[in-house]
């Protein structure tokens, strides 16, 4: 019997606070600099692609300027970065280089609660990156900050599923530049044809389900619908979506790391 299984563990919550807070202490010591990008980051993408592409587009798009259009996926595009760098070169680098989670495991945390407090942390900047992206766009007056209070919980639970996609990937990985691969094969092509910056519609029909089956195609859908009013009972589909994928991602991630970390 391994020492996981002898182990008396404090309640769950504690448990998977514990590694949350861990996270949250190491963040905030660096919070000016880790804090200020994702105020930063959608203006910069606003002005170079929204202001400066958008002043070429004239027509609405799904009753929307461009820059509206563009600016609400904002939002989850940045979710969807952080969360998945989070669960990935970060996730790697305190497993294999940083040694951190050999500390963590010696005290009163199992490899499960630590692979979700992780997962956890990653939904946690989802909210706040999501929160910042949307805040900004207020203050430019590309939509009303009060039609989008909803928008951080997508952006949580946006950051849980690409979190946890991401920690299932990291459990694959054996050298930090496979990454790469994850990132320029899934992660950057999702961002071009997930309706981020064009409609789904304006594919080719026969990638037209590709792009459906994309993760970040439901949290930009349910961020465009909640900010400009147009709920409907087919979001369900979206949320569900979300929230199935995230509990299967999360169900091997959890049996296939923890096999990684106990061994």
């Amino acid at each position: 019997m391994n020492k996981e299984n002898n182990m008396k563990y404090p309640p769950l919550h504690y448990r998977l606070y514990s590694v949350w807070y861990r996270h949250m202490r190491v963040y905030s010591q660096n919070i000016f600099s880790n804090g200020l990008p994702p105020f930063l980051e959608p203006l910069l993408f606003l002005a170079g692609i929204g202001f400066g592409l958008g002043g070429y587009i004239t027509q609405k798009i799904e009753g929307l300027s461009y820059i509206q259009y563009l600016g609400l996926a904002l939002p989850m595009t940045s979710t969807m970065f952080t969360a998945s760098y989070e669960c990935t070169w970060g996730t790697y680098i305190r497993m294999e280089f940083e040694k951190v989670y050999d500390g963590i495991l010696a005290a009163s945390i199992s490899a499960n609660d630590l692979v979700i407090g992780e997962i956890l942390w990653a939904g946690t900047k989802g909210l706040f990156f999501s929160f910042a992206v949307t805040f900004m766009l207020a203050i430019f007056r590309i939509t009303a900050f009060t039609d989008c209070l909803l928008v951080p919980i997508i952006g949580f639970m946006t950051g849980i599923m690409f979190g946890s996609l991401a920690m299932l990937v990291t459990s694959f990985v054996r050298t930090i530049n496979h990454f790469n691969f994850y990132f320029s094969g899934f992660i950057s092509p999702m961002f071009f044809f997930s309706g981020v910056i064009f409609p789904i519609s304006s594919l080719p029909s026969f990638l037209q389900p590709f792009a459906e089956f994309s993760p970040l195609t439901h949290s930009v859908r349910l961020t465009r619908a909640i900010c400009t009013g147009h709920i409907n009972a087919n979001l369900l589909t979206d949320i569900l979506y979300i929230l199935v994928f995230s509990f299967i991602i999360t169900y091997f991630a959890v049996s296939r790391l923890k096999k990684r970390l106990i061994t």
